[in-house]
């Protein structure tokens, strides 16, 4: 394929984008604004009801004897949600690639009509729904086949067809249940209750996924539109380009930089491609880079953004319900990895730039000297640690003071720091949007482009502030940080010509809600795709949770990996990659979760590994982005091709080579969850991080051929083995100095009396599974007390000898041994007893890190000599 004839317009693009996430129709006159004000209609009830507003309401009808309910519970707002979807679907997605993309036929005003009745049926019959309690009547039959019919085909149009077979097929085998072979029989075929699982109850279509939707989801979308449509994307892209464009192969460097940014508060991988590529690929191809290889790394750093905390994508949010964590403890345990994994991305746009002799853009004016440069910075660091205490210390100072009202005081403080940084940012340049095309040969000047938008800092602070300190629910921190870009939205073009001496206070004032109005639009519209992803993917996880096909799939999952760990995390990758090609991210993860990660910890217990159910579901994640990179459906490859013009086939294929290093983190951490800062202190989780960072780098470089020179075969090989070797140095120690030794049933009791308190042990125990067959698993269970007979009893389980056998003859209700997952007349075959003494894994760093400092200088030396001799 030529370049030209691939490249797409502007135009063009922003129909790509608008078919795939928020719809191709464009109709106009009255359809149109029906539209616009019913997205923003969705946006404000959406804000409402994660506001005090309605409990302040309530509370002031209840004081004046009214009885009037205005304080949603979730299971109404998630129907409300459910029915703004459906209407906004049936209007915004075409039925066909044919069908009219200017006007609204007929047949799709009476589907939106009746979607949006069918959707809002929970909340307008809530009250005769719960009183029937489980026996629906006819309208609720019908009402729900319809209701589950209209969904299928507001899913196939807004996501495609894969998502919907997949729900249809997870239907008839819910109808199918007595005619299927044993290992998957089941009883649960009747309408009645399939039609009240699905439509009637939160176990089906208004589940836990569409309540995530509602209740967070929605509000961090709608805060990423807003915060665009203040002008905070085209900041990121420029502060990256203006910070990292003098580096070799900068605009690549600051691609990177620009997309992890804008990932922060894009849900969508393809809409982040489409909205910095369109800046970011052609300054890559001006310096050097092929058409495909700068779209690769678009995509890349784009899909990457959905790993990155504080919101990837969706999947944070489902975690939280689906884990049983906090949203806290969720970031915690994904942060190493997603920074990992775009050092790692900055590193191999490094050696693309190395390999091809590239070089970065001029600056407007020479740098300062080093030592300048490090007391800025130095400056920076000091000051950011500073304000911090400040504010940790600070705001703790102000609840003391003014206690209920401090809320009041916060909310002073913040606007005296939005007018501060609005008249500081006033005495630089705005920021214009610039023409991708045109030649750009000096970077922006990094003083003017950083402040000129300091700003737009403030509600992520707020955000994250609210998330990390605060600890409030993440629903309630994105409606605080939407909160305050409202009122930036509002009021920045006022208060910059106010600053500025420019005058037209009131056309300034106008603007500023427009801008609020398009945001609300923007964020609803954005959500439709989202909202039917979830529900639709609600039907799956009702009948996974009717028909119990966990316990055969696990069975079924054991059989064919042979009990093999990593073969069973191989077909877990491949099918989420596989349902990734035709599944949107927030559904992928949703099916692929619902049906194996219980699978996989169950079969790691029973085979000797004790995985944690987090460490599953970010595997599960992982895998199910890298299907946006993937060929030969990548949906993010085919968008960077249109803005670059490149083969899309050939630009996935260089995607998901440089994916690479993502896709290797799965597995790493599910063997080595130091990586997910697991029970580790804070100074081993700086440790980790730092290790963590040189393997990645390493590994990167064996990818990439390419280190301080080219690399031969033994020099791959080799960089390999020490990548592997930083991330896992336990596979090796274990084989030298082992940490745990291993004991007899008969021998359990004497060592448990010897083994040290601040680790666990592995035990081995036989019983039977919840369906009543014979199980060998694996549990790890606390140590606590002095001797061994103290122990038993903290863990709460009363062993006896039978017949030359350890059983477990009783268990504490809600002990540690019960929430292991022991029980009476279990047999305690065998333990893993940790060691008082044993050499420390974190040696092995040492002899990794000579190898490759041994490798970097026989290669720099290699180099060296090149350069003299192409000299001579």
């Amino acid at each position: 394929m030529s370049t030209k004839t691939n490249q797409m317009s502007e135009t063009e693009l922003q129909d790509l984008v608008a078919s795939t996430d928020t719809g191709g129709r464009n109709p106009g006159g009255f359809p149109a604004k029906l539209i616009i004000w019913v997205a923003i209609a969705w946006s404000l009830f959406q804000l409402y009801f994660s506001s005090p507003l309605p409990f302040i309401f309530q509370a002031w009808l209840n004081g004046q004897g009214i009885s009037l309910n205005v304080a949603l519970d979730d299971t109404k707002a998630r129907s409300i949600h459910l029915a703004f979807a459906l209407f906004l679907a049936f209007l915004s997605y075409p039925a066909f690639k044919f069908s009219p993309r200017h006007k609204i036929p007929v047949p799709d005003w009476g589907l939106a009509v009746i979607g949006a009745f069918l959707g809002a049926y929970y909340f307008i019959f809530y009250h005769g729904i719960v009183n029937r309690l489980g026996t629906p009547n006819t309208m609720d039959i019908i009402a729900g086949i319809a209701g589950i019919l209209i969904l299928l085909e507001a899913t196939r149009r807004a996501l495609g067809l894969p998502l919907a077979i997949i729900a249809i097929v997870f239907i008839l085998f819910n109808f199918a249940g007595p005619h299927l072979p044993q290992l998957v029989a089941h009883n649960a075929n009747r309408i009645t209750t399939i039609i009240n699982q699905q439509w009637l109850t939160t176990e089906g279509v208004f589940g836990i996924a569409l309540g995530v939707s509602t209740k967070f989801v929605f509000l961090f979308v709608l805060f990423g539109a807003l915060l665009d449509k203040a002008g905070a994307g085209n900041y990121f892209i420029k502060t990256a380009f203006s910070l990292m464009g003098h580096f070799r192969g900068g605009p690549a460097k600051a691609a990177v930089i620009a997309s992890a940014s804008t990932g922060l508060i894009s849900g969508s991988s393809i809409a982040n491609v489409v909205t910095t590529g369109t800046f970011t690929i052609p300054m890559m191809k001006r310096v050097g880079f092929s058409s495909e290889k700068s779209g690769a790394v678009e995509v890349a750093s784009s899909v990457n953004g959905q790993i990155m905390p504080p919101v990837m994508g969706a999947a944070a949010f489902l975690m939280i319900e689906y884990v049983g964590i906090s949203y806290f403890e969720v970031v915690k345990h994904a942060i190493i990895p997603a920074l990992i994994s775009y050092i790692a991305l900055v590193y191999i746009v490094h050696l693309e730039a190395l390999k091809a002799g590239m070089k970065g853009l001029d600056r407007p004016k020479a740098p300062p000297p080093v030592l300048t440069r490090l007391f800025i910075w130095a400056t920076i660091i000091v000051g950011i640690l500073i304000l911090s205490v400040v504010l940790k210390y600070g705001l703790g100072f102000i609840k003391d003071i003014f206690k209920d009202q401090s809320l009041y005081a916060v909310a002073v403080l913040i606007l005296g720091a939005y007018i501060g940084l609005a008249w500081w940012c006033a005495k630089f340049p705005v920021l214009e949007l610039d023409d991708p095309n045109s030649e750009v040969t000096v970077l922006p000047s990094v003083k003017e482009t950083v402040n000129s938008g300091l700003h737009f800092l403030l509600p992520v602070v707020v955000l994250i502030w609210c998330l990390m300190v605060e600890r409030m629910s993440p629903g309630a921190s994105a409606y605080w940080g939407a909160v305050t870009l409202i009122f930036i939205l509002l009021t920045q073009r006022a208060l910059f010509a106010f600053f500025r001496n420019q005058g037209e206070y009131g056309n300034n004032l106008k603007l500023g809600f427009a801008d609020l109005l398009s945001g609300l639009e923007t964020g609803a519209r954005n959500m439709i795709g989202i909202a039917i992803a979830t529900a639709t993917a609600g039907i799956i996880v009702g009948v996974v949770a009717l028909t119990n096909i966990g316990a055969p799939l696990a069975q079924v999952v054991e059989i064919i990996s042979g009990g093999n760990i990593l073969v069973m995390l191989i077909m877990v990758a491949f099918l989420s990659l596989i349902l990734g090609m035709g599944l949107p991210t927030t559904a992928n993860y949703i099916v692929v979760s619902s049906l194996l990660a219980t699978v996989v910890v169950e079969v790691g217990r029973q085979n000797g590994l004790v995985v944690p159910l987090i460490a599953v579901h970010l595997f599960v994640f992982y895998f199910g982005i890298m299907a946006d990179v993937t060929p030969p459906v990548g949906l993010a490859s085919f968008a960077a091709a249109a803005v670059s013009g490149g083969d899309p086939i050939k630009t996935g294929f260089i995607a998901f080579f440089y994916s690479l290093r993502t896709a290797i983190l799965p597995f790493l951490f599910i063997f080595n969850t130091d990586l997910l800062l697991i029970d580790v202190t804070a100074a081993q989780g700086v440790l980790v991080f730092i290790v963590a960072t040189v393997a990645i780098l390493v590994f990167t470089a064996a990818s990439q051929a390419y280190f301080f020179d080219r690399c031969n075969i033994v020099e791959i090989l080799v960089l390999l083995l020490i990548a592997f070797t930083l991330f896992r140095p336990g596979f090796f120690m274990e084989r030298i100095s082992p940490s745990y030794d291993t004991v007899n049933a008969s021998d359990f009791v004497s060592a448990l009396a010897d083994a040290p308190t601040d680790r666990e042990m592995i035990v081995e125990i036989s019983g039977l599974s919840d369906i009543g067959e014979p199980i060998t698993f694996y549990t790890p269970l606390p140590i606590a007390g002095a001797s061994a007979e103290e122990r038993l009893d903290n863990l709460g389980v009363t062993l006896i000898n039978k017949d030359g056998k350890v059983i477990v003859d009783d268990v504490t209700f809600d002990s540690p041994a019960k929430k292991a997952g022991l029980d009476w007349d279990q047999e305690i075959l065998s333990a893993r007893i940790p060691k008082a003494s044993y050499l420390p894994k974190e040696l092995l760093y040492i002899p990794a890190l000579g190898v490759l400092a041994a490798i970097g200088f026989l290669q720099a030396k290699r180099r060296r000599k090149k350069l003299a001799a192409a000299t001579i």
